[in-house]
């Protein structure tokens, strides 16, 4: 749920341009919840031996969706005052004065509320006791460090990273075993260099905002650049990871190895040429590679 920001700008609306229903979506950052879920379906297929049990995995996708939901309301409301500080997020519902923030307030801990409800009782206490952790690292711990210090992304791989651990629970019943904290690794380096390519992208609006980030009083980029060429580097390696535990054969490594290649390939041209464009082209690769890394664990578990 590491979520600095949206990749795509927020164009102001005008007063009653958009329906209430369609502000309540947006609130609930329904992009970074859907990667937020697609993280934790990765950790809960490569736990599955044998049968997947569909119930327990659609339950738990189900809630982390929701919670995932709940904690992108709630840090609308806390970032409120900022947001209205930067053009990119003055737009959102928030700022531009189209929904309350008791509204605001009330969804969001609503959302977080029935996505732990519905796991606790369906899938296990141990799941929904991670989703409620993962919500309170961003949002009590991630969200404030954001305008302190530039460790804030760093330390928000912490609950990005602790929904691929929660899909992992949902399939093993453990924390233990060794692969959750596997693709908890891989989700983690997978964040960082995703975030500093938006980092760099908008780093005028953060700068404007009050943020701290890397690319801020990184004029050259080279910064910035290096650190996602570094992360990269540590995730190609993160990646092979689960073919070494045995938590994944050689359909997954086939896949994952050539797809972490692709991403230290375009980091390397971000490093080569420190440019809006070419963080841009950093950032569609880091989207890309969530859903298609589940679908060489999803490969490698049907044909084993």
């Amino acid at each position: 749920m590491n979520a600095p920001a949206s990749s795509q700008p927020t164009t102001p609306a005008r007063p009653g341009e958009r329906s209430l229903a369609a502000d309540l979506w947006t609130l609930a950052k329904p992009e970074i919840s859907f990667l937020v879920t697609l993280s934790a379906a990765a950790g809960f297929l490569l736990g599955t031996r044998g049968a997947l049990a569909v119930f327990d995995g659609a339950v738990t996708l189900a809630g982390v969706f929701l919670c995932a939901g709940g904690a992108g309301a709630l840090n609308h409301y806390l970032e409120r005052d900022f947001d209205a500080q930067m053009k990119r997020t003055a737009g959102r519902a928030l700022p531009a004065g189209r929904v309350s923030p008791r509204l605001v307030l009330g969804y969001g801990v609503a959302l977080v509320t029935a996505g732990a409800g519905l796991i606790c009782p369906l899938v296990s206490p141990l799941v929904a006791a991670l989703a409620l952790l993962t919500v309170a690292l961003y949002l009590f711990v991630y969200t404030p460090l954001k305008r302190k210090t530039t460790l804030n992304t760093l330390v928000g791989t912490v609950p990005g990273a602790l929904p691929a651990l929660g899909g992992w629970a949902a399939a093993t019943g453990t924390l233990g075993g060794g692969g959750g904290w596997v693709i908890f690794a891989v989700l983690a380096c997978w964040q960082m260099p995703h975030f500093l390519a938006l980092a760099w992208m908008y780093r005028k609006d953060y700068d404007r905002g009050g943020y701290a980030m890397v690319s801020n009083n990184d004029p050259s980029g080279q910064r910035t650049a290096g650190q996602a060429v570094f992360f990269c580097m540590l995730l190609l390696a993160a990646s092979a990871l689960p073919y070494v535990t045995g938590d994944a054969g050689w359909v997954y490594l086939a896949g994952a190895l050539p797809l972490g290649g692709w991403f230290l390939a375009e980091s390397l041209r971000f490093f080569g040429e420190r440019t809006g464009r070419r963080a841009r082209a950093l950032l569609k690769v880091s989207i890309y590679y969530v859903p298609l890394l589940l679908a060489l664990i999803a490969a490698d578990w049907w044909i084993a």
